[in-house]
């Protein structure tokens, strides 16, 4: 028999349908791992209703009442690993190339313990703040590191996850940023890209994981690689869908450096070597113009807004308005964890919608359009029609927020999804990912947290020690 669980009474359910309904008394039936029922708890059909009512090993009931349920919000871009680096001292007050620069040696010593251990912390953050599915964008692969250890934790966790096989083959001596002993020969990075997608790339709808290739940057790879891995991508064909991700246009220094080395814009190059599509998504593009706004929107090429990342590297506001506006494909990420010191995509929403109206236009982003870059958004943005909503036919991601934390009083009572995004983020009150219950009472069922902080800082200590060569 299906399993099924029944939401019923929530005080809000924030649908993302395409009428953007929101439902008062709301209540949400999952069989399996799909919705098939979306609607006013009175309304709910008879069989459902003897279902909540009987008591059932393969029913699992969740009185909503007093909270407000939404899909699963999807994180479009972050680096895992970084979560072992935080607020590391010489790291803290730099631009990106500087930051990169400071943290370049310590990244050198990560084993694959650490890419576990790390992808794991940073999952379970994203798994409290409303995150039910992820990307992740790893591009060190030293001391036998491999994508492999990604999917791995990933799947021990339960989050949906599509994991970016970064690479990086510019070297200092060739010009580019990183020291030459982070790069890999272009041939043996293509070979594993392919072995990764033949082995973990599962295209079917409500996979749980996904191989995305990713050259991580214009200063850190060759053209040619940007080239062959869109290639090595399309080459699989439609079926497979198997899409790219890159930076883009983060900082002013980027753009400098794409004059300088190839003579024109960032989003140029992108469209010089073939990375721009609906098959593609772009990390930050805080200074892209107008003319390569236009050329994202018409190209269906995906952006990854990525607010508190940008801010603590100074590294300007990206132009979200204008790009949705011209119909730009636009989603959030949390980002490296040593660029942001946190995995929390619900802080991501909320700065999303204050860091649009800090330039002066009060009007610049609204709650509702900000939960719909988190949720809808990003299943655009990775290329999905299966996740962002809550409706039958799509995949069981459901979160839940407790509308009775003290930070909600007084907001709401007045307009409970304003409350959400304008208030104090509150960790999740239960989550639903592919029909598993994963989170309950803001508690996570299957993961020991204080067992696995103590494991990733012992990790984070060694590594440093490592590091200094001790």
């Amino acid at each position: 028999m299906t399993n099924r669980t029944i939401i019923a009474n929530a005080d809000c359910v924030v649908t993302m349908n395409d009428t953007r309904a929101e439902i008062s008394d709301g209540a949400v039936v999952i069989e399996g791992t799909q919705i098939v029922w979306v609607g006013p708890t009175a309304d709910m059909p008879a069989d459902y209703k003897e279902s909540a009512s009987a008591d059932s090993a393969s029913t699992t009931h969740i009185d909503a009442r007093g909270k407000i349920v939404l899909p699963g919000f999807v994180n479009t871009h972050h680096h895992f690993f970084q979560t072992l680096t935080r607020v590391v001292p010489a790291a803290q007050n730099g631009v990106l190339f500087d930051w990169l620069r400071a943290l370049y040696p310590t990244w050198a010593c990560i084993i694959p313990e650490d890419v576990h251990v790390s992808t794991q912390v940073a999952l379970t953050e994203l798994l409290l703040s409303g995150c039910t599915t992820s990307s992740d964008h790893h591009y060190l692969w030293h001391n036998g590191s491999k994508l492999d250890d990604q999917f791995a934790a990933a799947e021990e966790i339960g989050v949906r996850f599509h994991g970016t096989r970064g690479s990086v083959s510019l070297g200092e001596s060739r010009g580019g940023l990183p020291p030459d002993w982070m790069t890999e020969e272009e041939e043996a990075i293509l070979i594993e890209c392919r072995r990764l997608v033949e082995t973990y790339h599962d295209a079917s709808r409500f996979s749980m994981r996904r191989v995305v290739l990713g050259p991580a940057s214009p200063f850190s790879v060759s053209q040619d690689l940007m080239r062959e891995c869109a290639a090595l991508a399309r080459s699989f064909g439609p079926e497979m869908d198997v899409h790219l991700h890159s930076h883009l246009a983060e900082t002013l220094d980027e753009e400098a450096f794409c004059m300088e080395m190839f003579g024109y814009r960032p989003g140029t190059y992108a469209e010089d070597v073939d990375w721009l599509g609906d098959d593609v998504w772009h990390a930050h593009c805080v200074h892209l113009n107008e003319e390569e706004v236009g050329k994202f929107a018409r190209t269906g090429t995906g952006a990854a807004h990525c607010p508190t990342s940008n801010m603590r590297l100074a590294s300007g506001i990206s132009p979200v308005r204008a790009m949705r506006d011209a119909g730009v494909n636009v989603g959030l990420g949390v980002d490296g964890s040593a660029s942001n010191d946190g995995s929390n995509l619900m802080e991501e929403v909320r700065q999303c919608l204050l860091l649009q109206r800090v330039m002066g236009n009060p009007k610049g982003m609204t709650a509702r359009e900000a939960l719909e870059i988190a949720t809808l958004g990003g299943a655009s943005v990775l290329g999905r029609d299966d996740i962002g909503a809550l409706a039958p036919g799509m995949a069981a991601d459901v979160i839940g927020f407790d509308l009775s934390a003290l930070t909600f009083a007084g907001g709401a009572v007045h307009d409970p999804v304003a409350a959400l995004v304008f208030c104090s983020p509150q960790p999740v009150d239960f989550s639903i990912v592919n029909g598993r219950l994963l989170v309950e009472g803001s508690v996570p069922l299957h993961i020991d947290v204080p067992l696995l902080a103590e494991r990733h800082n012992r990790a984070a200590v060694a590594l440093m020690r490592r590091a200094e060569g001790g």
